[in-house]
This record gives structure tokens, sequence and C-alpha cells, in this order.
């Protein structure tokens, strides 16, 4: 038993410092909002559930006599529901002869997979949750004024003034510099290690990564069609009188079974004849933004028929004119009636910013692999960990190694907003 023992606080060595490698390599990991009360300091598993608030909404009187209203704590769970590992294994002639003294890089490798993997599956929230965006999906996003439309755009919503992040893509970078004349600098403190930050610009800070989402559209958004509204909820109108369905015409693609697919986004058209241009109001106060309407498609695919015509599309959010408020509803500053058209991004590569810390990451530790020997590292700044086991299988001279960790993420819609990025 004394190999093991000694193997193994060899190892625990650079396990902790592993955890710089979690993190440093990965941007979003690294700025989500980990901070759980106790949450990720107890031993958790696969299931377990942790809930934080969201921003609470009310209605304004014109009138000095008051009409109380129910205050709704607004709220959203987050789960811990994705689980991953990187393991390896060796003889014990390889041990001691081969790779004894070279296990620090395999380590690092591991943990760099892992991170990897993790950082991937968080980014996907730049799809997945976001309804508004700043782009068309056709025209490259490369300089310092478009920054700065997307930064408008995602104010002008209303948004909260704190702790503004935008994640673009490295590609995108060389261009972005270019158009400020080399005044879009890294921040040199941290140039090495932290590799993805950028700087700091109209009061938000950038980040570049090579792992943004790809979201491979329907063929209305790959074909470019405009599709003109022809029913208001068909599924059904909600209690409050919201818009969470829509029936359309227009696809080019006939008898189509992906004509519309999952996380596709929208946007209503300007300038449609005998129509109003349709803006957000804002999500606060309910003044009329410069925000053109958009959603997102849930609940696909979504077939088209022999004529073009594809029915009963769920959309996210509901989308209710006027400012009475319904708890997950957005304020429009017209009904929505038939004959009014939208357009759907074609397939794309997705970044976004967010303000507030509405990115959540829960990677709380995983309990003890009894027998074996493991250890638990847990950062107590950031709220990541991952668990290292070893172990050997008996008689089969057989040592492996195994980091793992499990994790959950979500992004709050309304506190964010995608940048979408051609591909």
């Amino acid at each position: 038993m004394a190999i093991p023992n000694n193997l193994l606080q060899t190892v625990t060595t650079y396990q902790m410092s592993g955890l710089a490698f979690l993190q440093n390599l990965n941007c979003f990991i690294g700025t989500a909002n980990t901070k759980f009360n106790e949450f990720d300091k107890l031993a958790n598993n696969l299931g377990s559930t942790v809930n934080f608030d969201l921003t609470p909404r009310f209605n304004f009187t014109n009138s000095l006599v008051a009409a109380f209203q129910p205050a709704d704590q607004r709220a959203l769970p987050l789960t811990v529901n994705q689980q991953g590992s990187v393991s390896f294994a060796f003889n014990a002639s390889q041990i001691i002869f081969n790779v004894k003294d070279y296990m620090v890089k395999f380590g690092k490798g591991a943990i760099m997979e892992l991170g990897s993997k993790v950082e991937i599956n968080v980014a996907q929230n730049c799809v997945t949750n976001t309804f508004r965006f700043f782009g068309d999906g056709v025209t490259p996003i490369n300089s310092y004024q478009q920054l700065a439309q997307a930064l408008m755009f995602f104010r002008n919503f209303g948004q909260v003034q704190h702790d503004t992040k935008g994640y673009i893509a490295d590609s995108a970078v060389p261009g972005i510099v270019n158009s400020g004349l080399n005044q879009f600098t890294l921040d040199r403190g941290n140039r090495e290690a932290n590799s993805w930050e950028l700087g700091k610009f109209s009061n938000s800070d950038w980040y570049q990564s090579n792992l943004l989402p790809v979201h491979v559209a329907g063929d209305v958004g790959i074909n470019g069609d405009t599709l003109t509204i022809s029913a208001i909820n068909p599924l059904g109108a909600p209690a409050d009188g919201s818009i969470t369905s829509l029936s359309f015409t227009g696809a080019s693609a006939l008898n189509d079974p992906n004509a519309l697919l999952t996380y596709d986004k929208a946007q209503f058209q300007d300038n449609v004849a005998g129509q109003p241009n349709m803006r957000f109001m804002t999500f606060i106060g309910g003044a009329v933004s410069q925000n053109p309407v958009q959603f997102q498609i849930i609940g696909g695919p979504y077939a088209s028929d022999g004529a073009g015509a594809i029915a009963n599309v769920q959309i996210f959010p509901p989308l209710q004119a006027g400012t009475t408020i319904s708890n997950n509803a957005q304020f429009i500053n017209n009904q929505v009636v038939v004959g009014m058209q939208i357009k759907v991004l074609p397939s794309h590569r997705s970044g976004m910013i967010t303000a507030g810390n509405p990115l959540f990451l829960a990677m709380p530790q995983l309990p003890d692999q009894v027998p074996y020997p493991t250890a638990n590292a847990y950062d107590p700044d950031t709220g990541v960990s991952i668990r290292q086991t070893y172990g050997s299988v008996f008689g089969q001279n057989t040592y492996g190694m195994i980091y793992d960790c499990i994790w959950g993420s979500t992004l709050v819609p309304e506190m964010s907003m995608a940048l979408i990025f051609p591909l």
C-alpha cells in the first residue's frame, strides 16, 4: 500500500493547482456567477437544485390612491444535471520507469480537457437562454462601432448598469483591434494566465473564446425566407392574454420537416405595408425602446406543409402589448396582428452580452469514492470544484486516475443578449 499512498501525495500537489487550469483557460467558467449560499461547499450529486431570485416587477398607478398588488418573488432554479470525467491508467512498471515524473503534465492535460467540455456546455446558454440578439448572421461583427451599437441596444432595453460582460468570437478580435487602432489592448497583468481577457470598452469587460456555440438554423432561416403571420395564439391564449404561439405562411421549402428548429431566433420586420413597426417596451418603466421585437422558437422542430405554411409555433418570451405586468411576458408597443412579417436568423455562431452577473454556474463537490483515495478541490473564490480519484484493479496490475465533476448552468434571459457571428 505504500506505493499508492506515495503516488497520491504526488498527485494532490498539482490537483489543487489544477483548478487554475479549469478557470483560466475558459472565460465562461471563469466569469460565471458561482456565489451560492453554501451550495458549492457541500457534497452534492446529480439532480441537486438551488434557486436564485430575479428582478421583482410592479405596475405603476397614475394616482395617489394606492392600488395594492401582490409582491411576486420571481425565482429561477438551477439544477446540477451535467456530468463528465477524464481518466487514464498505467501498469506498475510504466508508473515506476516511464511516467512517474511526467504525472504533472498528464494531470494538466486531463484537467484542461475536462474544463473545455464544461466550458462548451456552459457556453450553450448563449443559444438556449437568449431571445434578444445583435447581428444578422451575415454581416461580420468586426469593429468598435458595432460593439457600441450592440451595447446601445442592450442597455436601451433597460438593463442593470454594473458587471457588464461581452463574449465574442476570437476570430472577430483582429478586425476589432484594427478598427480601434490597437486601442483594444490586452489586460497585461493577466495576459499569460487569463488569455481570454481582452480589456474594457464602453464600461463593459470583453472576453474572447474559440468555443462559442454554433446554432444550425431551420431551413426558413437558411433560405432567408420572410414569414407572414397567419394566426395569433393558435394553441390558446394564456390567462393574461399574452402571445405564446403563432402560425405563419411563406416558407419556400414545401413539406419540410425542419422549417423551424428550437432556438431559432426571429425579428419582426419594419416598414411592412399597413403595419406599425414593432418595438420592445423597456423592461422596467414601460417606455418605448429602440429595440425591434425579437423572440426565439421553442418546442420545435416545426414542419411546413405543401403550401409553405407553418402552424402552431411556440415562441419565447410571451409578448404582451401595453404595460400591465405579467410575470414572464415582455411588453411590446403594439398588438401582434395577422399580416405582420418576421425573418429568422441563418445558422450562426453565438456570443453574448450580459449585465448583473446573470450567468449562473454550480459545480458542487462530489462525495468521496470510498474505499479509493479521493481528493476534492474547491475554490472558495470562484465556487468551482473537481474531484480526483486514484485506484487499482485488484490483481490486474492496473492503476487508474480519474478526474471528474458535476455541474449545472443557466442564464437569465432578460439580462442577456446574443451576439450573432456569421459562420
